[in-house]
């Protein structure tokens, strides 16, 4: 189900901010192998949203090969820190190699296996934090972190329209038809239990914006 029109999608990517040198070949090893990356559209919001929370320390449930990454970094402080996680050690790997190359790898800690576990080895509070590792599990990494985001921080989960969910019925949950969910896989169950978790927290306020897979940010106000 396409969640925008072919218009807009079509004046979005033609308004969206330029991949450097470094994104672009990223971008071209996503398309070749059929690799899902949030794409320059979303990209901008990540970059604006660091801006935004004046960000230094980001923690990422799900890195792949480090795009999102790079988007976060362009508006990030310059001496922020990045926490990547990734089970797959090829893909870290290869996160490597592109932060390395865009100056980015000597402020990254790059942590392999499951980035549930490996938030708790990682001391401190975060300004930013990104969901996008398995979508069942949104909900559990929300609990673990909530309460280490700074106030003014934000929580970006990606995959809330768009991805393994069943987008249809998450419509139909939405507008409170609980019912809708039954018989959906884990994923779109997951993500609805996601939203159901950071917008029943009264210190977060939660916005669904239609970019890219269709991003949920929340932000820590109180």
């Amino acid at each position: 189900m396409d969640i925008l029109t072919e218009e807009t999608q079509r004046f979005l990517a033609a308004t969206a901010p330029d991949h450097d040198e470094i994104q672009s070949e990223m971008a071209s090893y996503a398309a070749e192998h059929g690799f899902p990356i949030i794409g320059p559209e979303a990209g901008g919001v990540l970059r604006f949203l660091a801006k935004l929370a004046n960000a230094d320390r980001l923690f990422e449930f799900g890195s792949g090969f480090g795009y999102s990454a790079t988007w976060f970094a362009k508006g990030m402080a310059d001496d922020g820190e990045l926490f990547l996680t990734e089970h797959d050690p090829d893909e870290l790997d290869m996160a490597r190699e592109f932060l390395d190359r865009a100056g980015l790898a000597d402020r990254t800690t790059f942590l392999e296996g499951d980035a549930l576990e490996l938030v708790e080895s990682v001391d401190g509070e975060f300004d930013l934090v990104l969901f996008d590792h398995q979508k069942h599990r949104y909900a559990e990494a929300f609990e673990i972190v909530r309460d280490r985001v700074e106030v003014g921080g934000i929580v970006v989960a990606d995959n809330v329209m768009r991805g393994p969910i069943d987008f249809g019925a998450l419509v139909e949950w939405g507008e409170e038809t609980p019912a809708a969910l039954d018989g959906t896989n884990a994923d779109t169950r997951g993500i609805a239990a996601y939203l159901d978790a950071v917008r029943a927290d009264p210190r977060y306020e939660t916005i669904v914006l239609p970019v890219g897979n269709g991003i949920a940010v929340s932000s820590r106000v109180e």
